[in-house]
């Protein structure tokens, strides 16, 4: 608990995961809803969306992880150069 307080771990990469399946549930249940509903757009856009968000959100969630990579490293250069 002391290291989420005082900031030397973080936390937000932990989050970054939680929020990606939240995505990819609801990649699966808007493509779904798509693909069964009058005006949704029919099958096969209900499938490119399921598809397509998936990879998307799957894209977007390693750019944020990769910040926090960058940053860990920094760290440990700043920590070996002390």
């Amino acid at each position: 608990m002391k290291n989420i307080f005082v900031f030397n771990s973080m936390l937000t990469p932990k989050i970054i995961t939680f929020v990606y399946w939240l995505m990819l549930l609801g990649c699966l249940i808007f493509g779904i809803g798509s693909m069964f509903t009058q005006y949704g757009g029919g099958f096969f856009a209900g499938l490119g969306i399921i598809i397509f968000g998936a990879i998307g959100a799957r894209i977007w969630c390693e750019l944020l992880i990769v910040l926090f990579k960058i940053h860990e490293n920094l760290q440990k250069m700043a920590n070996k150069s002390e």
